[in-house]
């Protein structure tokens, strides 16, 4: 069989195969939201331009690319992401750019499935100029149909793990002939992995745009911080941040640490999934520790509480009235959750071992005291009580840290001038 018919009966498997697997991902609880938009039972509207954010932390780098560009046109944007936390951020971003950005008007969506079908619907419906891909969003279904409607696509803030890599070059034909017409990656061993896949000539680097995130961050404001309303001042508070199931054991055992050597400290645990809410409020009764949920809390929490965060949008806020913090997803070998938050609101974060999605931030954050890296648990509950003892002060910590970044920050500029140049020229 040729390359050509080999290719067809493997998109032609690749649809049937989603089209046996969409009925049963209707119970899934996290895709049943807006089901009907990734199926497309919901219509699309054209835009001009097409932004793929997956989930959380690509939305607000969709959010940094919409509040920067200026096309020399006005021009229409559909935005969307794979998770709920997304969708509610690019809704935010979206509120945020519209009054303020003449010439750029957006509306937000799930992203469909990538049934082939699905998406050759999709491309035809909306008619996109430019396709941008935020990170590591490669949908096969998508970049075919891409192709087909001569849809020129851009992968920005670009990063391939060597481990996807290899799982790519197992047919690297195939990827040769769905290739993006641009990649900017954020580093330059990102940017020899995607050449390796795709070819040189397509690909540059840029300043990663989540320093640019952590750039913008202001003098402490005067304004009133909501939590206090929850939070005494005389309190002190440590914040669990993106903890993640894989390490929900141990973060048990933190929880225990700190209750026992500081039991008047109030801890705020956020869960980076929503669904695991009820295995904490099982876990906490276990382990005979008084907790509350955000959404039913109105007045000062007692010291020596648990607050099991079952709201979005304010860990940022718990961040700025903390004494210490720990950020998860590193204390299981799954490469870690952004960190650079908790820098951002004057706080010096606390990780486990495992941080590889965040190595592009460099070494040399650890080495300025920036992050501190503990071995295991213990190590981690020993960093957050000696933080909630003696730590920095926050202005002190959001300085040296806009410091650490200066050099490293445009990502956004880079990627919002490349856009442009792409929507001129077709």
């Amino acid at each position: 069989m040729s390359n050509s018919l080999t290719k067809k009966a493997a998109f032609w498997l690749y649809n049937l195969g989603w089209g046996l697997a969409i009925p049963a991902l209707r119970f899934n609880h996290r895709l049943a939201e807006g089901f009907e938009q990734r199926t497309l039972q919901q219509k699309v509207n054209a835009a001009d331009l097409w932004i793929q954010a997956a989930s959380a932390g690509e939305s607000y780098l969709a959010w940094a690319l919409l509040r920067n560009l200026k096309p020399a046109r006005p021009i229409r944007v559909m935005v969307t992401s794979n998770t709920s936390q997304g969708m509610e951020i690019l809704e935010r971003a979206i509120n945020d750019i519209t009054p303020n950005n003449r010439g750029v008007s957006a509306y937000g969506a799930y992203f469909p499935f990538d049934k082939p079908a699905i998406m050759e619907t999709a491309v035809r419906n909306i008619r996109p100029k430019i396709m941008v891909l935020l990170e590591s969003e490669m949908w096969p279904g998508l970049l075919r149909a891409l192709k087909k409607y001569g849809c020129k696509t851009i992968i920005i803030n670009g990063r391939i793990t060597t481990k996807s890599l290899t799982r790519y070059l197992t047919w690297p034909s195939l990827w040769h002939m769905l290739r993006p017409d641009k990649i900017l990656a954020i580093s330059e061993n990102d940017a020899k992995r995607f050449a390796t896949l795709f070819g040189r000539e397509h690909v540059d680097v840029m300043p990663n745009m989540k320093f640019d995130r952590l750039g913008r961050t202001e003098p402490v404001s005067h304004t009133r911080n909501p939590l206090e309303e929850i939070l005494r001042p005389d309190t002190p508070l440590v914040v669990l941040g993106s903890v993640r199931r894989e390490e929900e054991t141990v973060v048990e055992r933190i929880i225990l640490d700190i209750h026992h050597r500081r039991p008047k400290t109030i801890i705020g645990l956020f869960p980076r999934h929503m669904h695991r809410i009820k295995y904490w409020e099982k876990a906490l009764d276990r382990l005979a520790i008084t907790w509350t949920l955000r959404s039913k809390t109105e007045k000062h929490v007692p010291s020596g509480s648990v607050i099991l965060w079952d709201t979005f949008g304010e860990l940022t806020l718990a961040y700025k009235l903390s004494q210490a913090a720990f950020v998860g997803g590193s204390l299981a070998p799954l490469g870690g959750q952004n960190f650079l938050e908790a820098l951002t609101c004057g706080v010096v974060p606390v990780i486990g071992p495992s941080w590889e999605n965040f190595a592009w931030v460099g070494h040399a954050i650890v080495k300025q005291g920036l992050v501190r890296i503990a071995a295991d648990w213990k190590e981690v509950a020993n960093f957050l009580v000696e933080d909630i003892e003696k730590s920095p002060s926050h202005e002190k910590v959001r300085k040296a840290a806009i410091r650490y970044v200066k050099d490293r920050q445009g990502g956004t500029i880079r990627a919002c001038r490349l856009i442009n140049e792409f929507l001129n020229n077709t």
